[in-house]
């Protein structure tokens, strides 16, 4: 899916928290966004491979989110905990959902399409890879591919809660995340044509940092 779908999504999983306690709304939003676009800084070296880790970033999740349940009172007399890591519950809590959103951007590419130039042609069968079992995820092409219409569905779907708790800048920046959003859906289908013939007039000395499938 698109970047700006995962950061979106990323900041749409705080948006709860922000709620609950508005004074971490604005750690928790930033949290999500970064934690939903972190995983595609590999997008030029071993996309989907070297910073996509579905299982690992759940479990993270899992036990920061348990943690600052029980910092913010959620799991009063359930859990106790030492008063330093009580004092750093707004760390905590941004680091659940960091990790959440970052679980979900993985979660996300395994519905999408696979790692092929065109995906909507469906050649590709690798979503995700596991470094958990070693091997890759198949792509389930929910999503038919990145800039699809029903991606575009899904990052509406997650910004507009995202645009009515935000404030100040985040709310200005999650607004020109869903127009950004837009205009990548309309011109989507003419990127890959563009993106191959620039690739084609890489000077050979820089080729090896152009993703294969520049080249298909």
């Amino acid at each position: 899916m698109m970047q700006t779908t995962h950061a979106l999504v990323g900041m749409a999983i705080a948006t709860p928290i922000a709620v609950r306690f508005p004074e971490l709304a604005g750690i928790v939003l930033i949290a999500g966004l970064v934690g939903g676009a972190f995983p595609d800084l590999d997008l030029y070296k071993g996309h989907r491979r070297t910073l996509h880790f579905p299982v690992l970033y759940a479990a993270a999740a899992v036990v920061a989110s348990v943690i600052a349940a029980a910092g913010l009172g959620g799991l009063s007399g359930t859990v106790s905990l030492p008063g330093t890591v009580l004092a750093s519950t707004p760390t905590v809590a941004a680091l659940a959902v960091g990790f959440a959103a970052a679980a979900a951007h993985c979660l996300m590419d395994v519905l999408g399409g696979g790692l092929e130039l065109r995906p909507w042609e469906g050649r590709d069968d690798r979503a995700v890879y596991d470094h958990v079992r070693g091997r890759w995820i198949a792509p389930r092409r929910w999503i038919r591919y990145d800039g699809s219409p029903e991606d575009l569905g899904i990052a509406t779907a997650a910004g507009l809660p995202v645009l009515v708790v935000a404030e100040g800048a985040l709310f200005a920046l999650a607004a020109v995340l869903l127009g950004v959003s837009a205009v990548y859906v309309a011109v989507r289908r003419r990127l890959p044509d563009i993106a191959a013939a620039i690739a084609a007039r890489t000077p050979a000395s820089l080729r090896a940092w152009v993703p294969d499938r520049y080249f298909d």
